[in-house]
């Protein structure tokens, strides 16, 4: 069940994707995309419904396969075109406006795929607080780029997706928020294959050995600072593996590896803008 204020903004939402007539929805696999996702197949049937998950190296390999499990539970084709990130300097220079060239490389490959498959737009999951976030330069990359964003036009908050996906059933309505591993890397820090994959590797090999320790952890981010590695996990979760030396030790490839003690901050990397020259 929904209030009556959610249930009000679900009816813009649904009056937005009908007026769209077709969308392919740029699905990242995250509870927004998802939810997207979900709304236009009941919007607008699924025949008349895409998602389409762009395939490159900072893509976590575990978020494809959730991703193309989500669509086939609301009965949508998944398309995952590939994406060349890297090629473009401005993203490999990962200054404080890489998210830029991120999404516009993925607007650039989506656009034409949409045409060629028969969609009449690209919609992304852009929700209210995103929009109120300030500095987010993919969001005007997407908007360049005639992206449509029917969670913002509808008014949709990050609370209400989460409710209105758990009262659709949705599994993506607790999820953690998973951004790509490009992230990770601390701004003015290049932004290699080479770095997206020891990342990748890290985060994949702290979560099993804190799993394996008989712990828990929901969110956890390996921050790639140049030579060394800082650690974010859930704040409650901090002083156990201050304790466990043994299982920090699973995070390899860097010189130095530091436990961050304010845990997990989406957007964290955020803060090093003030003083780059410190993680070079």
């Amino acid at each position: 069940m929904v209030d009556e204020g959610l249930a009000g903004k679900l009816r813009l939402l649904d009056e937005r994707l009908r007026s769209l007539g077709s969308v392919l929805v740029a699905f990242s696999g995250g509870a927004d995309s998802a939810f997207v996702l979900a709304a236009a197949a009941r919007s607008l049937g699924s025949e008349h419904v895409a998602a389409a998950t762009a395939v490159s190296p900072s893509l976590p390999a575990h978020e494809l396969d959730a991703a193309a499990g989500f669509a086939r539970t609301v009965g949508v084709t998944h398309h995952t075109p590939s994406t060349a990130e890297l090629d473009r300097p401005g993203y490999r220079a990962n200054a404080g406006d890489r998210c830029y060239f991120c999404k516009a490389e993925l607007l650039d490959v989506l656009r034409p795929l949409a045409g060629r498959l028969g969609f009449a737009h690209v919609a992304t999951g852009t929700n209210t607080d995103d929009a109120r976030a300030g500095f987010r330069p993919g969001i005007r990359a997407a908007a360049e780029r005639d992206a449509v964003t029917p969670l913002l036009d509808a008014g949709l908050t990050k609370v209400d997706v989460r409710r209105a996906s758990r009262a659709w059933g949705l599994s993506t309505w607790d999820k953690p928020a998973a951004a790509c591993l490009s992230s990770r890397i601390a701004f003015g820090v290049e932004v290699t294959s080479h770095r997206l994959a020891r990342v990748g590797r890290a985060e994949v090999a702290l979560r099993s050995a804190i799993d394996r320790a008989g712990a828990s952890v929901r969110d956890l981010r390996v921050r790639d600072l140049g030579d060394r590695a800082r650690v974010e996990v859930d704040a409650d979760l901090v002083p156990w593996l201050a304790d466990r030396p043994d299982v920090l030790a699973a995070v390899e490839g860097f010189g130095d590896v530091e436990l961050d003690p304010r845990g997990f901050r989406s957007g964290s990397m955020n803060e090093l803008l003030a003083e780059p020259d410190r993680y070079r």
